[in-house]
C-alpha cells in the first residue's frame, strides 16, 4: 500500500496491525522480563505501548515516523520519539524490552534482530510480531498478494532458524488468533467505506484475508540474546 494512502486510511484508527491488548499482555508474560524501560518501535497510536505502560509501570518510549500518531500519545504516559527504526537515537543497553508489534517487517526480520540487539540491557528481550506463512503451499492468491508487499515473508520454522543462526534463543512463539485480525480489520473496513478508489489496496488486503486467512498469520516472538 502506498505510504500516503496508508496514513489516510489509518487516520483515527485504534490499531495499525493485527493484535489486541490481551495478546500484548500474554507476550509480556511470556517474555519473563520485569522491565523498567520499554521501547515500542513503530508504536503507531499506542495500541501496545499504552497497555505496556499500564501493565508494568515502566517508562515506555514509543517510536514512530508519523507525527500525527505520536501526537495521539499525548497524556498517555508514553514518551513519543520521532525517529526511524533503522536509525535510533538511543545508547546501547538502554532498554529491558524492545517491542515491535506488526512493524519489524519495515526493516526486515533479520535486519531488525541485528539493528536492535545493541539496545538491550542484560537480561532483556525483544518481543515482536511477524507476518508468516502457516503452510508451505499457500494459495496462489495469497502468494501473489504477499510476494508483492513482503517478498521476504517466511514460515515460522524459517524465522526460528534465522533467529537461532543469528545468535538468539527463541523463548516463545504465539500465533495471533483470528480475533486479533478482527480488531484491526473491522474498524479499517468501516473507514474504507468512506473512501474512494485510492483505498482499493486496503480493501484487497481484507479480501485476501477472507479468502486465504488459513494460509498465513501473525506470530508473536520472544527473543533473548545468546
Amino acid at each position: 500500500m502506498d505510504e500516503e494512502i496508508f496514513w489516510r486510511v489509518h487516520a483515527g484508527l485504534p490499531r495499525q496491525a493485527p493484535g489486541s491488548a490481551e495478546t500484548t499482555a500474554l507476550l509480556l508474560r511470556l517474555s519473563g522480563v520485569t522491565p523498567r524501560r520499554i521501547l515500542d518501535l513503530g508504536c503507531g497510536t499506542g495500541a501496545s505501548a499504552i497497555p505496556l505502560a499500564r501493565l508494568t509501570g515502566a517508562h515506555v518510549t514509543g517510536v514512530d515516523l508519523h507525527q500525527p500518531f505520536l501526537d495521539a500519545l499525548a497524556g498517555t504516559g508514553v514518551e513519543p520519539v520521532r525517529a526511524s527504526m533503522d536509525d535510533l537515537p538511543f545508547p546501547d543497553g538502554a532498554f529491558d524490552l524492545v517491542w515491535a508489534e506488526g512493524s519489524a517487517y519495515l526493516v526486515g526480520f533479520d535486519r531488525a534482530l541485528t539493528l536492535w540487539r545493541r539496545l538491550l540491557a542484560p537480561g532483556g528481550a525483544i518481543v515482536l510480531t511477524e507476518a508468516e506463512w502457516l503452510t508451505d503451499t499457500p494459495a496462489a492468491g495469497a502468494r501473489a498478494f504477499w510476494d508483492a508487499g513482503y517478498p521476504g515473508m517466511r514460515t515460522t520454522a524459517g524465522n526460528v532458524a534465522a533467529a537461532t543462526a543469528a545468535g538468539w534463543r527463541v523463548a516463545a512463539t504465539y500465533v495471533l488468533p483470528d480475533s486479533d485480525w478482527a480488531q484491526y480489520y473491522e474498524p479499517l473496513a468501516a473507514a474504507l467505506a468512506a473512501l474512494g478508489p485510492e483505498a482499493a489496496p486496503a480493501r484487497e488486503e481484507i479480501d485476501v484475508r477472507t479468502a486465504h486467512g488459513s494460509d498465513y498469520g501473525y506470530t508473536g516472538y520472544v527473543l533473548v540474546p545468546r
